[in-house]
């Protein structure tokens, strides 16, 4: 039997929040070293979101607004040579709805690629959104986790009635929201089954519950496949039930308190968990998306163990954060809001005290699962120009060696590393042409220039 291959090291340890773009912390983080990656990202809403004066969260917003500004083009590269059909996929959705979506899709994409790189074979990832973005966000998953190894699209149904503007649409209310849940690989990825206690009046007891002699409630189950040697242990134990008709069935007992009967019932994929409206008081910050502790307890308890690492790319009032600690898990927060930070310190403090090893980072991680290596090594760009054939990754020119420059495909200011895999050869000209900036504004020059090229033609050598 083949040993399992060992875990690989991560580079950021337990309980750690970081303020900034998650992209770029995500580009530091050590390939699988997250076991349980949710995320609530903006829904691409069209809307500004505030937290409301005197609330624990006071300060805190953000936008839900997208244009081509939010996409940072230094990581276009990947998305377009690995992800051709997703690419034009993403550009069709221009047409099909709106540029802010196609932006928003290609603002999300980026950030997806890097979890399901850092995210470990057993691991799972949870994506929150509601139905103005779902399906398309869907098709980016499908693509980048592959569809088999979705696992269910899970309905939260959070509110009950329609009350006020939601009573007086011409539609039905909107009371649920998405959850996207994919393992990382379905024949490696852990899940625990979730119960939940289903109550049940004594005066008003369905008929699959009875009270048995010695004064306990059960309800019965087929024999299935258990052998002989089995059903005469339980029947020492008082478990099995014979019927009217001589079957045997197998009893499980049910605990009764408070005058009622409970029955542990498997949870679904509709997820009856009510909002912040309708939660305690002290759970409550004030900010505007916040989601309930029972809601993210679920999550981390079905899909990772004590001890594990829980990452939320897009934390905000660390709630997430909150319920892991709870759990015994590790946990690594991102959001670009200060506030965050503060909000993890106030959560963590209040709640029984558990604030402890917490790190605060405002810098970027750095890989230490990819070996590094100087630009300036002779044996990288011997490397590079063998396997670029000598061409020049910007205008494709054949060069000399001595003509070509090493070049971070990712500028070191947006995190891109100092590894191989961040290398490039270009020629002077372009290398001066693209700085700092990412290729896309390299290849803007480019083709800017072979346009302006293709409109000068020669008639009788003459140039028009």
């Amino acid at each position: 039997m083949t040993p399992p291959a060992p875990a690989r090291p991560a580079n950021i340890k337990g309980n750690t929040l970081f303020t900034g773009d998650c992209l770029y912390v995500l580009n530091g983080m050590n390939s699988e070293s997250v076991d349980l990656i949710y995320l609530d990202p903006p829904f691409n809403s069209k809307r500004l979101y505030a937290a409301p004066v005197g609330t624990k969260a006071a300060g805190a917003s953000f936008k839900d607004m997208w244009s081509w500004a939010d996409v940072d083009e230094a990581y276009l590269e990947r998305l377009v040579d690995d992800y051709p059909y997703l690419v034009q996929f993403i550009a069709a959705v221009e047409v099909i709805h709106s540029r802010p979506m196609m932006a928003y899709l290609t603002y999300m994409t980026q950030r997806i690629l890097e979890m399901h790189r850092v995210l470990k074979p057993a691991g799972s990832l949870y994506l929150h959104c509601d139905p103005y973005a779902s399906h398309y966000l869907k098709i980016l998953l499908d693509r980048i986790f592959g569809r088999a190894n979705f696992k269910n699209d899970v309905i939260w149904k959070y509110g009950g009635s329609a009350r006020g503007a939601k009573a007086r649409a011409k539609h039905f209310a909107r009371n649920n929201d998405n959850i996207f849940f994919y393992a990382k690989d379905r024949k490696k990825h852990a899940h625990s089954p979730v119960y939940i206690d289903k109550e049940y009046p004594l005066d008003d007891l369905p008929s699959h519950i009875r009270l048995g002699r010695d004064g306990r409630y059960f309800k019965t189950a087929p024999r299935g496949d258990y052998t002989d040697k089995s059903i005469a242990k339980l029947r020492r134990e008082g478990r099995v039930y014979k019927t009217r008709n001589g079957n045997l069935r197998i009893k499980y007992f049910l605990k009764a308190e408070n005058n009622r009967v409970l029955e542990p019932v498997i949870v679904g994929s509709i997820w009856d968990i009510p909002d912040m409206m309708h939660a305690p008081k002290g759970e409550r910050t004030g900010y505007p998306t916040q989601k309930p502790l029972a809601l993210l307890r679920r999550i981390i308890q079905a899909s990772s163990g004590e001890g594990d690492v829980v990452l939320d790319p897009f934390c905000g009032c660390a709630t997430t954060m909150v319920a892991a600690q709870q759990l015994g898990r590790r946990w690594i927060g991102v959001d670009l809001e200060a506030k965050s930070a503060e909000l993890v310190i106030d959560r963590l403090s209040d709640d029984a005290g558990l604030f402890r090893d917490f790190t605060h980072r405002t810098d970027l991680p750095i890989r230490t699962d990819v070996k590094k290596e100087s630009s300036k090594s002779r044996s990288v760009k011997e490397r590079l120009f063998k396997d670029q054939k000598g061409l020049c990754n910007g205008c494709r020119n054949k060069l000399d060696i001595r003509h070509l420059e090493v070049d971070h495909v990712v500028p070191k200011s947006k995190g891109g590393g100092d590894h191989y895999e961040n290398y490039q050869l270009l020629c002077g000209h372009c290398n001066r042409t693209k700085g700092d900036r990412p290729m896309e504004y390299l290849s803007a020059k480019i083709a800017a220039r072979e346009k302006l090229l293709k409109r000068r033609i020669t008639f009788g050598g003459k140039t028009a």
